[in-house]
């Protein structure tokens, strides 16, 4: 079991059994709520690094998590959950789930594409990441001081 929902008006915790679950009125769906303001396919949850992630699948009632509508995002340990006017409590451990460190950021799409690809694996070259352009061995078009220009007597 990965976790549970509470529900805040009372009846039997529902256990989270898979890593990714369904939640909808449908009985295809892995949580079942059988109430006429929940949506057939209404959010899914997922753990992802060793926390809780919720979608909402375009539910005509939303999900909200701690009274805030979120189609997407990151539920912590003891947030409340609501699933159209259907509250839970979300009891898990993210340390038995796997998750090392502090939990990850809220925006992690932004994060992801603030560097490029070849910054974050170390291989930009030197000159596009802002070494002193004065080491450089190209012409600058620029700078009116003689010198520049390597001649073939030059010593090196």
């Amino acid at each position: 079991m990965y976790g549970e929902l509470v529900p805040l008006g009372g009846g039997d915790p529902i256990p989270l059994l898979k890593k990714k679950l369904l939640i909808g009125r449908r009985e295809s769906c892995d949580i079942v709520l059988r109430f006429a303001n929940v949506s057939a396919h209404h959010c899914e949850l997922r753990i992802e690094g060793g926390y809780l992630y919720i979608r909402d699948l375009q539910s005509r009632n939303g999900v909200k998590v701690n009274g805030i509508r979120m189609p997407e995002g990151r539920i912590d340990p003891g947030d409340t959950l609501a699933v159209a006017k259907h509250t839970y409590r979300v009891e898990y451990s993210p340390a038995d789930l796997g998750a090392v460190g502090p939990p990850p950021t809220e925006n992690r799409a932004q994060e992801i594409m603030s560097t490029s690809l070849l910054a974050r694996a170390g291989l930009q070259k030197a000159e596009a990441r802002g070494a002193d352009r004065s080491s450089s061995k190209r012409f600058d078009p620029t700078n009116n001081s003689a010198g520049q220009i390597k001649l073939p007597s030059d010593k090196l």
